[in-house]
């Protein structure tokens, strides 16, 4: 466990190196894309003269220099399976926006999706003798925390107090010098597979890059996605990626659940070249061009030029109808957003006192999906869209660009984790575990 501590801090002091120096490269690797932008931070006039708005894109305080997108390639359900492909696409991605910037990057932030996340409620509690509350009382209560036993072969990717509270006083961000007798936190902690960490760190050192930070995708698109009052009243993120659907749940600002299901859109387009038999390209421009999730009558004589490439002229010029296409999709979707349901009651959505879900990623540019959702997960479903940040390029303003938008606004303002408090070398206790959401019902 120490030895991730140590690797983390590590990876925070790079980040500060990075800040120091002005620029940062952020990459989000994707199952169906690898997006990059490289960050400066100036300390960028506030956006609210350019009639902008969002939670945090105003005090950002960095712009967009270089930004590229590329196809993935080696990435399966979010994870790495083929190193050397996976580094090809890192690098194109990374020299695109290196050159729309004119500048050499040194450090990434990367984020990635899947490696089967878990999520844990821990808590701790510390007498004080009504003396302020220092740095060094906040890293005792987050070491009295007991961490769980996840098993071998997990690694912590965030480890985050999501609640303090003083005596009786909860719902506290930051305690340090207020008094007290009794403090109190409550931990949010999410393991992930710790050979998809392994793989992306190892990936990224092979692009001649330092590794400054690490974070889920899912957390990074609540971050863009979800306005002020979502994040601080209770609402649900729902990043539809390629490879994988990521699940976050906030409240108070903080991320307090997150999970993943192993279904995005790539399975909807190998739906539809199955069902169609065409080729994966095609499946995919005839997702894009014609797809959805509600037909009408008039898709059923709408019909769509689906082609082949077998060379038999015959056989090539087949049609099919639109409503032929959104039968074949209406399904998939449906088990990916029942799927997303049976996340969020495991998670205790329903406890929270707001129950917004916001969909977002590229896969939930689906024409009706909102609708088909809200049958699903219930009446507050809205699609997002990543907040605005300066020097963005028009071309990734798009919900398929919520993570990498997210990363860079984590990148900028990290929350507090575990390990930058000087935690004693001893505070590692691995005794009970504790579910996830016992607590913030508990709490809020």
């Amino acid at each position: 466990m120490s030895d991730l501590y140590d690797s983390q801090r590590q990876m925070r002091n790079m980040r500060k190196a990075a800040m120091q120096r002005g620029v940062v490269a952020i990459l989000d690797v994707g199952t169906s894309k690898i997006s990059c932008l490289v960050l400066r931070f100036d300390g960028a006039p506030p956006l609210e003269e350019e009639g902008e708005i969002g939670s945090l894109a105003g005090q950002s305080g960095f712009r967009v220099i270089g930004a590229a997108t590329t196809r993935s390639r080696g990435v399966k359900f979010g994870e790495i399976c083929a190193m050397a492909e996976t580094e090809r696409a890192i690098r194109t991605a990374l020299q695109g926006a290196q050159k729309m910037a004119s500048i050499r990057v040194d450090h990434v932030i990367a984020c990635f999706a899947g490696a089967a996340p878990r999520s844990y409620g821990l808590d701790a509690q510390l007498p004080l003798e009504g003396e302020a509350v220092t740095e060094e009382d906040v890293a005792r209560v987050l070491a009295a925390c007991d961490v769980p036993d996840y098993g071998p072969g997990r690694e912590v990717l965030h480890a985050q107090p999501v609640n303090f509270a003083l005596d009786h006083r909860s719902g506290l961000s930051d305690p340090r010098g207020q008094l007290g007798n009794a403090l109190s936190v409550d931990l949010h902690m999410l393991t992930v597979d710790g050979a998809a960490v392994q793989h992306l760190a190892h990936c990224i050192r092979r692009c001649d890059l330092e590794l400054a930070g690490i974070a889920s995708s899912a957390y990074v698109s609540g971050i863009s996605s979800l306005v002020e009052d979502e994040q601080e009243l209770g609402a649900a993120c729902i990043d539809l990626g390629g490879g994988t659907t990521g699940v976050s749940v906030f409240i108070k600002k903080h991320m307090i659940f997150s999970d993943a299901v192993r279904m995005g859109g790539d399975h909807v387009t190998s739906d539809i070249s199955m069902g169609l038999q065409i080729p994966m390209a095609n499946a995919e421009r005839i997702k894009t061009f014609y797809g959805g999730v509600h037909a009408t009558g008039v898709d059923d004589r709408e019909m769509i030029e689906i082609g082949g490439d077998t060379g038999d002229f015959e056989h090539d010029r087949r049609t099919a109808s639109r409503a032929e296409v959104i039968g074949i999709m209406r399904p998939r979707v449906e088990e990916i957003l029942e799927d997303v349901r049976a996340r969020l009651d495991a998670a205790g959505f329903d406890h929270l006192p707001s129950q917004q879900i916001v969909l977002t990623g590229g896969g939930s540019q689906i024409p009706g999906l909102d609708g088909l959702a809200s049958k699903i997960l219930g009446q507050q479903v809205r699609l997002g869209r990543p907040l605005r940040v300066h020097g963005l390029p028009q071309a990734a303003t798009g919900p398929g660009f919520a993570s990498v938008v997210g990363l860079s606004l984590f990148a900028a303002h990290p929350q507090d984790e575990w390990w930058d408090f000087d935690i004693p070398a001893d505070g590692y206790p691995q005794r009970s575990l504790k579910r996830a959401v016992k607590w913030f019902r508990d709490n809020w």
